[in-house]
């Protein structure tokens, strides 16, 4: 089995098409009336921010039960099922291989797990010093993990942690 390779590139305007692109594909599979939001999340959707190049969605679901009897319809997209996946009350879906290209996660609507990932990409947004400064920690980590995905996480985990908890007080407070 090949290497992941742990990349961070410069911002690229064609994440805002692949998103939207991905996006149509998931709402043309999956029931309708159990979608309730699919969002761009992660550093593809902060425009100017560097990131490695996956495209991470979040879809918000009314029932994850409905979503687990369809999972096969994902796996027709190309998407690899991996369940909870280790975070409570999550699907995961990772699609692109090795070197993946998109990841789905799905949550129930409005939870604690949801307003995490919006806040944070919310609050980057808003804060382009601090999307700098996170820029530079992901370059960082790239360059010392040696493809190693839980070296490179573990490098970026405390500013994370800081500026998530922040994000969720200034989106929800």
């Amino acid at each position: 089995m090949s290497q992941r390779i742990i990349e961070v590139i410069d911002y690229q305007s064609q994440w805002v098409v692949d998103f939207s692109r991905e996006k149509e594909l998931i709402s043309s599979v999956l029931t309708a009336a159990n979608i309730h939001t699919i969002h761009h999340i992660g550093s593809t959707s902060v425009k100017g921010l560097c990131a490695k190049p996956i495209i991470d969605i979040l879809l918000e679901v009314k029932s994850l039960d409905i979503l687990d009897s369809e999972s096969e319809k994902m796996a027709s997209l190309g998407y690899l099922v991996k369940g909870e996946f280790g975070i409570k009350g999550r699907r995961y879906f990772q699609k692109g291989g090795v070197q993946r290209t998109h990841q789905v996660h799905a949550f129930i609507t409005d939870s604690p797990e949801v307003k995490r990932h919006i806040a944070f990409r919310d609050y980057l947004r808003a804060f382009p010093d601090v999307a700098f400064k996170y820029g530079e920690i992901k370059r960082a980590g790239a360059a010392i993990c040696n493809n190693d995905i839980d070296v490179y996480i573990d490098y970026k985990n405390s500013f994370i942690k800081k500026y998530e908890a922040k994000a969720v007080r200034w989106k929800f407070p």
